[in-house]
C-alpha cells in the first residue's frame, strides 16, 4: 500500500496533520521490527547503497547547539508551561505574552551556531549529490541551523521563527531582525519572577504590506493547528521514495511527525534512530544508536570506502 494511502487512512486515527503532543504509542496496522540493532559497521554498508535518504530530525539536533526544547528544564516559561504558551488560543488571549515568549527563543536561536550533528548532515548532503545521490532533511526543529549547516533541501513541518506570517493578510516573509520590534527589545526573559510587558496590540510586529499593518505571528505551526499541506505532500513524497531513513534528536511523541519513521519502516526501509534515550517508536526500527547525535551522527554519515567521489 502506498505511504500516502497508509497517511490518508490513518489522518483521523493519528490526528495527522494536526500537531499535538502525545506520550501513548499509537496502535495500528505499523509492523514490529526484531529488536534495534547498534551495530554501526552493518549500518554502514546499507548507508553506501542507499540512494535517496532521509533525515527526519527534532529538537535534540538542536538542543546540542544550545536551543531550548519544550521539555525537561525548559518545559516552563516564567510560570507558564511552554506548550499551552504554543497554541493559537493562547496569541488569541495574549498575544504580548506569546510574542516574549517566541522573541526569547527568537533570540535564542538566532545565536546559536549549528552542532556536529547539523554540520555533519549537511556535508553528507553535499558529498552524496555530487555522486547522484540524494538527501533530504524533515526537520521538526523552527530554527535556521540546518540552512546555516549549509543544507539545502530542507523540509520545516512545524514552520520557521525566521518568517512571519500577518493574521489578517497572510503574508508570509523572511524575519531575522534583532529585535523583531522596538516593543520586544530586551524582553522575553523566562525568570518566573519577571512581569508580563504587556505591551500594547499596536506596537507588538506589525504587517509591512501596504494598506494592511496586521499583526504578525510567528510562522510556526501551533499545538492544535494543521500542518502546512504543500510540506505535507513532499513529505509523503519522500516517504515514498526514500530507500534509507535515519531519525534523528526527536522524542517521537510530537504527531504526526513520530509516525513517519514507522511509516516508512512499514515499507522495509531500514529506519536509524539516533538519540539520548530510546523511544515509543525505538522497537519499529532496524538501528538504535544512543548517544549525543553530535557524537553517533558524523562517523555514521562519514564518507564511506565505497565512494569514489
Amino acid at each position: 500500500m502506498r505511504i500516502a494511502t497508509m497517511l490518508l487512512q490513518n489522518r483521523t486515527a493519528l490526528a495527522l496533520g494536526l500537531r499535538m503532543c502525545s506520550t501513548h504509542v499509537m496502535k495500528g496496522p505499523l509492523m514490529h521490527t526484531a529488536r534495534p540493532v547498534s551495530d554501526i559497521s552493518e549500518f554502514r554498508t546499507v548507508f553506501s547503497k542507499a540512494k535517496h535518504i532521509a533525515i527526519i530530525t527534532g529538537a535534540g539536533v538542536s538542543a546540542e547547539s544550545g536551543v531550548p526544547t519544550f521539555r525537561g528544564e525548559n518545559e516552563k516559561w516564567r510560570k507558564w508551561q511552554s506548550q499551552d504558551l504554543a497554541t493559537p488560543e493562547a496569541f488569541s488571549r495574549t498575544p504580548s505574552r506569546v510574542w516574549e515568549f517566541y522573541h526569547y527563543r527568537r533570540e535564542l536561536a538566532l545565536n546559536k551556531k549549528p552542532s556536529a550533528a547539523h554540520l555533519a548532515i549537511a556535508e553528507c548532503e553535499a558529498r552524496l549529490r555530487k555522486q547522484g545521490r540524494s538527501v533530504v532533511v524533515i526537520t521538526q526543529c523552527t530554527d535556521d541551523l540546518h540552512r546555516q549547516a549549509g543544507s539545502k533541501h530542507v523540509l520545516k513541518v512545524h514552520g520557521s521563527l525566521m518568517e512571519t506570517r500577518c493574521v489578517s493578510c497572510g503574508h508570509v516573509t523572511v524575519n531575522r531582525r534583532s529585535p523583531i520590534c522596538a516593543a520586544l527589545k530586551d524582553k522575553g526573559s523566562p525568570d518566573p519572577d519577571v512581569a508580563d510587558a504587556q505591551i500594547p496590540v499596536d506596537k507588538l510586529p506589525r504587517c509591512g504590506e501596504s494598506d494592511c499593518r496586521g499583526l504578525l505571528r510567528p510562522n510556526v505551526v501551533l499545538f492544535g493547528e494543521t500542518l502546512d499541506s504543500h510540506i505535507l505532500t513532499k513529505v509523503e513524497k519522500e516517504m515514498e521514495t526514500c530507500d534509507l531513513c535515519l531519525v534523528v534528536g526527536t522524542s517521537s511523541i510530537v504527531y504526526p511527525a513520530a509516525m513517519f519513521g514507522p511509516q516508512i519502516a512499514s515499507r522495509g526501509v531500514p529506519v536509524a534512530e539516533f538519540n539520548m534515550n530510546t523511544t515509543p517508536k525505538t522497537e519499529y526500527f532496524m538501528y538504535h544508536f544512543q548517544g549525543p547525535c553530535g557524537t553517533t551522527l558524523p562517523p555514521a554519515l562519514a564518507r564511506h570506502e565505497s565512494e569514489v567521489i
